[in-house]
């Protein structure tokens, strides 16, 4: 799952860029509101996790112009203003969720995983797919009560595609979610991580459909 953390302070940026990307998600990080502004244009991400005291355009203004131009991504305010107005303006402007600094860096990967869980619709906290049980928070998956192990982008394509059994993710949908700005993929990488999870798990799991991409069927 992609995030886009914006946030200006260098070292808090990077620890919160280290952090949660040892708990599981692909970060980018800016640290002004107008490159939060563009990155969100150009892009998709899982989630945006938005400092309100930004430079050349506040939080909220970047919040602003998120939800006026439709964008439906998950919105984290985390910010070291804990003014009831300003958590009122912050939930009433289009955030899903506000975290007062300093976080607690597990609580805040939980507040994540259950923004995202939400955004897709889904509200129980493990991923279920016949004998195969996938735990986002632990970073585990089990085949009938058996674990396997996976690598870090085997785990989170696997949970890309599981989170939408049923539709088709395109090449495109499932590269941006798992590789950051700086990360770019080998031209095969995507087909060699799909063909690993099938060896581990069945080649009948994830299905492709030639020129339009990847799925696992409900």
């Amino acid at each position: 799952m992609r995030i886009l953390l914006a946030e200006d302070d260098p070292q808090l940026g990077d620890g919160l860029t280290v952090g949660l990307r040892q708990a599981g998600f692909t970060v980018d990080w800016v640290r002004d509101g107008p490159a939060a502004d563009v990155a969100l244009q150009a892009e998709a991400f899982d989630l945006l996790v938005l400092d309100l005291g930004l430079p050349r355009l506040g939080g909220l203004d970047v919040l602003a112009r998120v939800r006026g131009r439709g964008q439906a991504v998950p919105v984290l305010i985390l910010t070291a203003r804990d003014a009831v107005g300003d958590k009122v303006a912050g939930l009433d402007g289009g955030a899903d969720d506000y975290l007062v600094k300093p976080v607690d860096l597990d609580e805040l990967a939980a507040r994540i995983r259950a923004l995202i869980r939400r955004s897709a619709g889904r509200s129980a906290p493990l991923l279920v797919w016949g004998e195969l049980v996938l735990d986002p928070a632990a970073r585990r998956l089990t085949r009938a009560g058996e674990p396997v192990e996976l690598s870090g982008r085997e785990f989170a394509l696997l949970q890309m595609l599981l989170e939408g059994a049923g539709r088709v993710l395109t090449r495109s949908q499932l590269e941006q979610s798992l590789y950051g700005w700086g990360d770019e993929p080998d031209s095969n990488a995507l087909e060699v991580h799909i063909h690993h999870l099938r060896k581990k798990l069945g080649s009948e799991l994830i299905r492709t459909l030639r020129g339009v991409g990847y799925t696992i069927p409900r």
